[in-house]
Order: C-alpha cells, then sequence, then structure tokens
C-alpha cells in the first residue's frame, strides 16, 4: 500500500522549519548556533521549493534545491573558516562579549 503526503502539509512542515531557524538565529547566542538556524532556515526552503514542484509535477522544485545545497555549502565554509578566525582572535563565540570588545 503506497501512501503519500500531500504538497500542504510538507509546505506547512517547511514553514515550521523555517520559523523555528528564526527563532534560533535570534534567540541564540553563540555564532555555531545560529549558522545552524541559518542551516535549517536554507533546507525549509528547499523543502517548500521541492513540495512545490511536486505539486505542479515539474523539476523545478528539485533544481532550484541543487542550488540551495550548494549555497549551504558554500555558506557553511565561509562561515566555519570566520568563526574559527573569530574564536582565535576573540577565545569566544558569544555575541554578546563579542559586542562588548568591539568598542
Amino acid at each position: 500500500m503506497k501512501t503519500s503526503v500531500s504538497a500542504e502539509v510538507v509546505v506547512l512542515l517547511a514553514g515550521l522549519l523555517f520559523a523555528l531557524g528564526i527563532v534560533g538565529v535570534i534567540i541564540r547566542k553563540n555564532i555555531v548556533f545560529m549558522l545552524l538556524s541559518v542551516e535549517i532556515m536554507l533546507n525549509a526552503s528547499g523543502l517548500a521549493f521541492v513540495a512545490a514542484g511536486s505539486r505542479w509535477g515539474q523539476p523545478d522544485g528539485q533544481v532550484m534545491f541543487v542550488f540551495i545545497l550548494a549555497m549551504a555549502a558554500a555558506e557553511v565554509s565561509i562561515g566555519l573558516a570566520l568563526i574559527l578566525q573569530i574564536y582565535h582572535q576573540h577565545k569566544s563565540l558569544d555575541i554578546d562579549n563579542l559586542k562588548e570588545m568591539n568598542g
């Protein structure tokens, strides 16, 4: 027996994941967790593209998801390099501590 999930449920899940990512970026104080929250948001938008492409029977959503994955990989590599540099200079990844060291 084959079961399928409707596109509306998948888009709702994508919206929920995106909202969870926004909350993570706003609430978290650690840069690593903020980067993970941005990754959750990117994956949620990719999931929404795949659901929309599935709903209309077009491969466009999957193509956009591949572009999102490539962009996420570049974002992670640059983000982690910046995080390592910040930690090397300030010995902390807490946003509040970095704001105090600024001026």
